[in-house]
């Protein structure tokens, strides 16, 4: 189809669908609006300047990398499993790993503390064996947004992973490179960009979680709590206080989706469908394997 047929097209639609669609629309942006009007912005380099701000945003932005770290290191194996191996109850782990991204995060967090509290399943045993305990600490931030924000990187890496054309990681094997020789060199690359898009998605999220974090880790200045909990604080006692917390994390949000849609930035979005539809070079070392 042609540019003019698709200016046809959107022209053509119909009134049915418009207005339904600028009411969605005027739903979902009116909050930020409101938001935005009652900002205090005269007051606003002093209120996020404060220490007690500082320190929440600190201790976010610290969380949320660690989150998402631990998820790069677990979650993409684990999408790789889902996506490319064949094993029983594969179809039930899942619907299991992607239900944090629909289960409420307070359930997440007493779910956590039945598992990993010191009664728990396995954090009694922490305990009792090697001293660790994790509810309640910074250690348990970053294990409560690391239980709600995988799932967002699982999703996205299985999903780049099965739609990839493994033509190149079959080439890779018929030049004798070994499974991890071709993960690494070959099936990671290909996946990049799903990869980091999953990785924003994820630090995002474990940035703005609220549930699981309360609930599991408590809510203590300077070690648990972080700026969604510092919000909720504020709201009681410093409504404005409130709006600026609000306004940083949505302006770091804002940041993140604005990266990940590509499309918005047509260089990037030029860059991210070359790499994934460019050929990964493979060559033989002297003794086998990729060079």
């Amino acid at each position: 189809m042609g540019r003019t047929a698709r200016r046809e097209t959107r022209r053509r639609a119909p009134w049915a669908l418009w207005v339904p669609g600028a009411v969605a629309a005027l739903f979902l942006l009116l909050p930020l609006v409101g938001l935005l009007v009652r900002a205090p912005w005269s007051g606003l380099p002093d209120l996020i300047t404060k220490h007690s701000v500082r320190e929440a945003l600190l201790l976010s932005l610290e969380t949320a990398t660690a989150a998402t770290a631990l998820s790069l290191v677990f979650g993409i194996p684990l999408a790789w499993l889902l996506a490319r191996t064949r094993f029983p109850g594969r179809s039930l782990l899942r619907a299991l790993v992607t239900l944090p991204l629909v289960l409420p995060p307070v359930v997440g967090g007493v779910a956590l503390l039945l598992a990993l509290g010191r009664r728990g399943i396995v954090g009694q045993r922490l305990d009792d064996w090697f001293g660790i305990t994790l509810p309640f600490t910074t250690a348990g931030v970053v294990i409560a947004q690391t239980f709600v924000a995988m799932p967002f990187l699982v999703v996205s890496v299985e999903g780049a992973l099965n739609s990839a054309d493994r033509r190149f990681e079959d080439a890779a094997a018929t030049l004798g490179a070994g499974p991890w020789t071709t993960f690494r060199r070959v099936t990671v690359p290909l996946v990049a960009p799903a990869v980091a898009a999953g990785a924003a998605l994820c630090w995002a999220r474990a940035l703005g979680e609220f549930g699981a974090t309360i609930t599991f880790a408590g809510n203590f200045p300077g070690t648990t709590t972080t700026m969604p909990l510092a919000v909720y604080l504020a709201l009681e006692t410093d409504t404005d206080a409130a709006i600026a917390l609000s306004l940083v994390l949505l302006a770091v949000c804002v940041a993140v989706l604005v990266a990940l849609r590509a499309r918005w930035f047509p260089g990037a979005r030029r860059l991210l469908r070359g790499r994934a539809s460019r050929p990964t070079p493979v060559a033989v070392g002297p003794e086998g394997g990729l060079g």
